[in-house]
């Protein structure tokens, strides 16, 4: 199998490592890309606190997993991390400046810069993160600007070559107070090599099964490993944010699929990964829109997924006795929510009270009314209780019965209120009206369609068949006068709606539909990475450029492929 390392451009992708809260990256702030490389921390939120700008000009930059390279004729500077809060910076023909981002310090923004008389380290104290950032030179001299400054003005550290065309080098450390000074003997190329090794032994573990075939494997494993941050603040667990640039939390269904796409050799990492957001159940039943270090949001919810996620993961991940009664207990929980609060008096179906429940934050589907019962709300519920009433029968539960009552009664209610000859609809509770049809969100249903009539299931997957382009699945159709290039969810292609359409169409039978619409993902993905989500027409990357659920979704793509091509 493949083992090289992949290159990456850190102007869309980070470069970081399992564990650490903070990387290196030229994405300062949402869609705001700077010219330098920049630390950015994701403690509270997205900060950029350091630019890192090697002294002189024409600097290319290049990062693998294990270093970052800057680089230009007779000059090189590299980065590497030591641990998960501690990096590395070494170079030779060129100095480098590490300058806080904000020149104005305030009791409320800005980093105050002081040297430590207990060890000489120079320390930022930022107030956006709420963290320290220590230098310690190893190598070469130091000069400073702004030490102990307060208001406007510069505060910068560089540390250059003590004589000749010598390297020098520094440590930069991520911390809260009160550390210990640094103190190494481990030389930087060993720690890079270790770097490597430790990076290649995860690749291994998800992506054991990659070919020459699955080329994009290693940049969307590596997406991931970055993309993770170690157990602190509200995330109790190791948690994979959705990105480390703006979406830096866990979304209450986006770590579904994070979790599947760990589960072929990282077990417990996945278990741990699906269970994030019932760490922080309600009362209610709900879970969280999202979860991150410094806080936890309950003002909207997210599609319910995790019936379909449980039966998934369970095909790849053995779950003890003990454990998987627990999760019954949540996921009981969170099927109860929505068949008691978010039911109303006199009707049968639950509702979305907003776009972002449904995760579709503003498909058309919402465009007439934002309060609706909608189809695909439904479909993951008929999922979600045949994982619960299986479940109850498996652990003895005795409430197998109740489940499968449950879902008798929603998919009749599902197909007499939200169907007719032409498809499916949404209705507003409160207005009695039909939302608009051609939002791909309608044709969600399919997660289901192993359960319906022929003829629903051959409405679905021409419904899905209208919406293809050669790179996937369009949120709404381009021919649809509501289309939008770069609209979120009003065009766009996205990765959790192509998995969730490619799985329910081969569950129902529609084999050929669905290898298409995972060659179509898996060629966009391999062409133009991990995006939020992907011009449907051009396949061009939009938004955020580092997405986990993107390469999740490829690597679950890519897997099953590899497996069916295996078996023939």
């Amino acid at each position: 199998m493949p083992t090289t390392l992949p290159t990456f451009p850190v102007d869309e992708i980070p470069f970081s490592r399992r564990g650490a809260w903070f990387g290196l990256s030229m994405v300062t702030a949402m869609h705001r890309t700077a010219t330098d490389v920049h630390l950015v921390s994701h403690v509270s939120g997205m900060h950029a606190i350091l630019s890192l700008r090697p002294e002189g000009s024409a600097f290319t930059v290049e990062a693998t997993p294990a270093v970052l390279t800057w680089r230009r004729e007779g000059a090189e500077v590299q980065a590497t991390f030591h641990s998960s809060s501690a990096l590395r910076v070494r170079g030779r023909g060129a100095g480098m400046t590490a300058a806080d981002v904000s020149e104005e310090l305030t009791p409320f923004t800005g980093s105050y810069l002081f040297r430590d008389p207990m060890d000489g380290s120079v320390v930022f104290t930022s107030y956006e993160s709420g963290r320290r950032y220590r230098l310690t030179v190893l190598r070469g001299t130091v000069e400073l600007t702004g030490v102990e400054a307060l208001g406007s003005g510069r505060r910068a550290l560089t540390v250059r070559a003590a004589s000749g065309d010598e390297d020098w080098e520094f440590a930069i450390e991520e911390y809260d107070n009160g550390r210990a000074p640094y103190r190494t003997d481990e030389s930087f190329d060993t720690i890079a090599e270790g770097n490597g090794r430790e990076f290649q032994a995860y690749l291994d573990a998800v992506a054991g099964w990659r070919t020459s075939a699955t080329p994009a494997a290693a940049l969307a494993t590596y997406v991931l490993w970055s993309a993770t941050v170690a157990p602190a603040g509200f995330l109790t667990r190791e948690s994979v944010l959705m990105s480390k640039h703006w979406m830096d939390k866990v979304w209450s269904w986006d770590h579904c699929f994070n979790a599947l796409a760990l589960a072929p050799g990282l077990a417990r990492e996945a278990l741990d990964q699906f269970l994030i957001p019932f760490d922080h159940q309600a009362e209610s039943g709900a879970l969280p829109d999202s979860v991150t270090h410094s806080e936890v949001l309950y003002n909207f919810v997210k599609p319910p997924i995790h019936g379909w996620a449980l039966r998934r993961l369970r095909a790849l991940v053995a779950i003890g006795t003990d454990e998987l009664n627990e999760i019954y207990n949540r996921l009981a929980e969170w099927t109860r929510f929505w068949l008691r609060t978010r039911t109303a008096p006199g009707r049968n179906l639950p509702h979305y009270q907003h776009g972002n429940d449904s995760g579709w934050d503003n498909s058309t589907m919402f465009d007439r009314d934002r309060v609706v019962e909608a189809p695909d709300l439904a479909a993951f519920l008929l999922v979600q209780l045949d994982t619960l009433a299986d479940l109850a029968d498996e652990l003895e539960r005795g409430e197998g019965d109740f489940w499968r009552s449950e879902r008798g009664r929603m998919q009749t209610a599902l197909m007499t209120e939200l169907h007719d000859e032409d498809g499916f609809f949404a209705v507003g509770p409160l207005s009695g009206a039909r939302s608009k049809r051609q939002s791909l969100l309608l044709l969600l249903p399919v997660v289901a369609a192993a359960g319906f009539d022929p003829e629903v299931q051959e409405q679905l997957a021409a419904g899905i068949k209208s919406h293809l382009t050669e790179w996937g699945p369009a949120t709404e159709p381009v021919q649809s006068p509501d289309y939008e290039a770069d609209g979120y969810w009003r065009g766009p292609i996205w990765a959790p709606s192509t998995v969730l359409i490619e799985d329910g169409l081969r569950r129902a039978g529609f084999t050929d539909i669905a290898d298409e619409v995972s060659a179509r993902f898996r060629a966009l993905c391999e062409r133009s990475g991990f995006a939020e989500n992907f011009d449907a027409r051009t396949g061009e990357g939009l938004r955020d450029r580092a997405y986990t659920w993107t390469a999740s979704a490829y690597l679950l793509l890519a897997s099953e492929a590899a497996a069916r091509a295996g078996e023939q």
